[in-house]
């Protein structure tokens, strides 16, 4: 399994597969070719069908600036491969293609070529399935922070500290914005009134809600955030993880083990299924971040490995089938709510874990292939398309009630 430096990536939202993947792609084609005269950028399928709402033009067209940039819409192109597929072309003053790449943003801004997938980045653990690092800790009387210390980079907690740094950046940033998240569906914020709200009733749910609001609020709007495990479900770790620091007084330190925590499913995930809302629909997405929050709500509260992991079943479980159908391509209707629901029931994943003896039926393992067969077996309208689910309603209704 690839490093948490995989999985936790900073960057600019709203989308990890539509922004951030694209982004590091223009940038890597852009390397090989700096004498290219100007550039032409094919994309395929879900890029194609929700990429303004998303961005994902500009975003490109920015990263490789100055040069000239045609952009190429073929949503009706759906790659076998994976559903998220683009294709650069560099091109000479004489609009001769010089060179060309195609390649698949799969999930949280990572990159695979075909035939590649999984094989994006460097193997940094041994062992491929919770299941087996559960083993390897209770024969080495260790916990799951120690199997991250022991396995990943050197510096894996020096970067914790700047993933928690940024989370905790996008998190003040949110709270204190005003303005109207950009797109035309004209969404006002309202992170900051649910923690004033929180200031008067010093209730841990209206925080929760709060800071899940910031950091998705944030990241609809173009902002720096981290992927935990995508863009779209930016806001479920860190509202959980600050919850229970600010609310219960937990360190830094303790925050930090948290996202060790969280990130180990994340890449369990990540080798075994899916994080991209256009392949399993946002059971990927807002689901995994759910586990992810669990799984560090647990272990902070002083659960063993196997509650633990449970935590982290049930977050997983009770998000099967869970669309992704963005209204116009925006991260932001449903997705923006999503948040906030993902992290409440994480903490509440959590709290029934540890109350329970620890004894369950379905293990992690077996509920990351379940959610990654029902995501195979959804409709591709409900898979980042905008074409079905909640999409639909609003292009048909033009409105919705506040």
């Amino acid at each position: 399994m690839e490093s948490l430096k995989e999985l936790y990536k900073m960057g600019p939202g709203p989308s990890s597969s539509h922004t951030m993947g694209p982004q590091r792609a223009a940038k890597i084609f852009n390397s090989k070719n700096p004498d290219a005269a100007s550039f032409r950028v094919h994309l395929y399928g879900s890029l194609a069908a929700t990429g303004k709402g998303h961005l994902t033009d500009f975003i490109i067209i920015k990263t490789l600036a100055p040069k000239e940039v045609e952009v190429v819409w073929e949503p009706e192109v759906v790659k076998e491969f994976h559903t998220n597929g683009m294709k650069f072309e560099a091109l000479d003053a004489d609009k001769n293609i010089t060179d060309e790449w195609t390649v698949f943003s799969i999930g949280g801004g990572s990159l695979a070529e075909e035939g590649k997938r999984g094989q994006s980045s460097e193997s940094v653990y041994p062992h491929d399935n919770l299941e087996d690092i559960i083993e390897w800790c209770r024969a080495n009387h260790k916990n799951f922070v120690d199997y991250v210390k022991e396995y990943d980079d050197d510096d894996i907690m020096d970067y914790l500290r700047d993933i928690r740094l940024t989370m905790r950046q996008s998190l003040e940033d949110g709270l204190k914005a005003t303005e109207v998240i950009p797109g035309k569906l004209k969404l006002a914020r309202k992170a900051r009134n649910f923690y004033r709200q929180y200031k008067v009733s010093k209730q841990l749910t209206s925080m929760l809600y709060a800071y899940a609001l910031a950091v998705s609020e944030q990241n609809a709007s173009g902002f720096e955030i981290v992927t935990a495990p995508t863009c779209g479900s930016a806001g479920v770790l860190p509202a959980v993880l600050f919850t229970l620091q600010d609310y219960y007084g937990f360190d830094d330190e303790a925050i930090e083990e948290g996202l060790a925590v969280a990130g180990l499913m994340g890449v369990v995930v990540k080798q075994n299924a899916s994080v991209s809302g256009a392949e399993v629909g946002c059971q990927g997405e807002v689901g995994v971040a759910c586990a992810m929050a669990a799984a560090a709500a647990a272990f902070i509260k002083g659960g063993p490995l196997r509650k633990i992991e449970y935590a982290a079943e049930i977050g997983l479980e009770h998000h099967l089938g869970m669309t992704c159908d963005p209204a116009y391509g925006y991260v932001q209707i449903p997705c923006i709510e999503r948040n906030a629901m993902g992290a409440q029931r994480a903490l509440d994943a959590a709290n029934y874990a540890l109350l329970s003896d620890g004894i369950h039926h379905i293990k992690f393992d077996q509920i990351v292939k379940i959610m990654d067969e029902t995501g195979r077996d959804m409709m591709e309208k409900y898979k980042e398309t905008a074409k079905g689910g909640i999409a639909l309603l609003y292009e048909e209704s033009g409105e919705f009630d506040d």
